[in-house]
């Protein structure tokens, strides 16, 4: 099987390089927005790395069968931000370019919804060979295209009821 298996730690490990080559690039930015929901994670770190504001940004298209489907893309009609992410350097954040169908699509359309944004540079953990796109940053290239289980995503089918048996079970007690 050509799978990727991230732990948590391996995953924080990778914002953290992800961050750093970022910062060594010189590239001064004046906000974050990541694309949710992958993004969130590298987003919120990248924001409290670099004491920027972080805006978000909601995109879906790998809703089908727990999250292993790739459907239609859905782009969110509004940005959240509790300042204004939507003027000068702007670096967008998500966990991965598969196809690049989102970037591809999400690029155009911030700059047509915020025309403040003067530079939008691109950021991501893992880039695949088969992406028809290259963001500006990644830690990782993966030729061959790799599903990756992300530490997350035990959640897009485990449901309250599992999660309550795994919280009684680990904390031998039964949860309310």
């Amino acid at each position: 099987m050509n799978d990727l298996h991230v732990s948590w730690d391996d995953y924080h490990r990778l914002i953290e390089r992800l961050g750093l080559q970022i910062h060594d690039s010189g590239w001064q930015f004046d906000a974050v927005i990541c694309l949710a929901r992958g993004g969130l994670r590298v987003g919120d770190v990248l924001s409290r790395l670099f004491g920027k504001p972080l805006g978000v940004m909601t995109t879906s298209s790998y809703r089908a069968n727990a999250g292993t489907a790739q459907g239609a893309l859905t782009i969110g009609e509004q940005l959240s931000a509790a300042e204004d992410v939507t003027h000068g350097r702007v670096l967008l954040a998500d966990d991965l370019v598969d196809t690049g169908v989102t970037l591809q699509r999400v690029l155009p359309e911030m700059r047509r919804r915020h025309p403040g944004i003067t530079e939008l540079r691109t950021a991501v953990l893992w880039v695949k060979a088969c992406s028809v796109l290259r963001p500006d940053y990644h830690v990782e290239y993966l030729p061959t295209n790799p599903w990756i289980h992300q530490p997350f995503e035990i959640y897009e089918s485990m449901g309250v009821e599992t999660l309550r048996r795994r919280v009684s079970g680990a904390a031998g007690e039964k949860v309310r």
